[in-house]
């Protein structure tokens, strides 16, 4: 929920789930709000351009562009989830067990991983088509399956990490049961992990599916589709050039709120070491009031020692400009500090600024003293002595 949270505090995934809602809205009732029926043709309308009948234009059999867009939405999507399911299913539970049930089940669960990620797309794709009957179920089945390596790697990394954790071996050895420690422990943690992993897969997928559809692969014509529309509108550019930019245009938006929903989860999900901490000059562009820092007063700041705030080690030094006191505190060349060796607490500064000799001035809580520390000295006073004492 912490990463939900932040999540939707970033400006950028607030703006891709709005773009994502419209999406799924579409989706869902997009085929009762098509102003037409979009199996529909009109012989009389073919190949027109945007008017007030037809706000997109018909397509080369008059039916209404704007219709088929909206009704070709809901199997583009679904189409796409169904392939990330099952790619979600056939990759994250042998992912976490090949980390959990022992050497064989790892073995067997890599080497078949590594065989699913050399096989194209297209051509496994064809071959399970080929086997299976040409559907959308059995592109989409195919799909998944080439999917499934993409979240086996994902949730094993994931899951290699927590298994060395100390908690997760303080509950092995209390004797709780490995169900219970997945279930506690470990899916939890993997989840964000997850989430954007499948944010990024499903962009992938709808590309795939306007692919598969592109070449007459899962959703079979008149039914619309996003890829089905580009596949028709290819073959009369020269009558409207302009006609497949708007099955692209919806694949290219969804898929890059996808991806922006992607990033945004993944930079949400990091620990607190790996975000940005929240300095002043960051409050200050929120409109937060940030109280300005202290400047030294007294003479201990034209002293260049400061009584609140302790030195560098790097400043601590001692070189030929200055001597460090018993406190640690670096003193400038000439002037002496109390007999305890270190600068008195309590805001109340004492520095003695002269040859290093017993003579000088005396600052103590803002006063000027002479070298017997009893007569306030004046002004003139002040400024014969810093003479004799610069020139001496």
């Amino acid at each position: 929920m912490r990463t939900l949270r932040r999540t939707w505090q970033l400006r950028s995934a607030r703006l891709a789930l709005a773009v994502l809602a419209v999406v799924a809205l579409l989706a869902v009732a997009g085929g009762a709000v098509a102003p037409h029926d979009p199996l529909a043709q009109s012989p009389a309308d073919m190949l027109h351009g945007p008017s007030a009948g037809h706000l997109l234009g018909t397509d080369y059999l008059g039916r209404d562009v704007l219709s088929r867009l909206l009704a070709g939405t809901g199997r583009s999507v679904v189409g796409a989830l169904e392939a990330v399911g099952a790619a979600m299913l056939l990759g994250i539970v042998p992912g976490i067990a090949s980390v959990w049930l022992g050497r064989t089940v790892e073995w067997t669960a890599q080497r078949a991983a590594d065989t699913l990620m050399i096989m194209p797309f297209t051509v496994f794709a064809i071959a399970v088509v080929g086997a299976l009957g040409n559907g959308m179920h059995q592109a989409m089945l195919a799909l998944g399956v080439l999917f499934a390596p993409l979240y086996f790697r994902v949730t094993r990394a994931a899951a290699l990490g927590l298994k060395q954790a100390q908690y997760v071996e303080a509950a092995e050895l209390m004797g709780a049961s490995r169900w219970w420690i997945l279930r506690v422990h470990v899916w939890g943690k993997i989840l964000p992990t997850v989430a954007v992993t499948t944010a990024q897969a499903v962009g992938q997928a709808l590309l795939v599916v306007a692919s598969l559809t592109f070449l007459g692969l899962g959703v079979q014509p008149p039914a619309p589709t996003w890829g089905g529309m580009l596949a028709s509108d290819l073959a009369y550019l020269s009558q409207q050039p302009w006609a497949p930019l708007i099955p692209g245009a919806a694949i290219m938006l969804t898929v890059g709120a996808l991806n922006i929903l992607a990033d945004a989860v993944r930079d949400s999900g990091g620990t607190a070491a790996d975000r940005p901490r929240r300095t002043p000059l960051l409050r200050a562009r929120r409109g937060q009031r940030v109280a300005p820092a202290a400047a030294p007063t007294g003479p201990g700041a034209a002293a260049g020692t400061s009584p609140q705030a302790p030195a560098p080690d790097s400043a601590r030094s001692p070189g030929p400009r200055g001597r460090e006191d018993q406190g640690g505190s670096v003193v400038p060349e000439g002037a002496r500090v109390a007999e305890s060796g270190s600068l008195p607490s309590g805001g109340e500064a004492s520095v003695s600024v002269g040859d290093g000799d017993g003579g000088g001035v005396r600052e103590r809580g803002g006063v000027s003293y002479d070298e017997a520390g009893a007569v306030p000295v004046g002004g003139e006073q002040r400024a014969e002595v810093e003479r004799h004492v610069s020139t001496g």
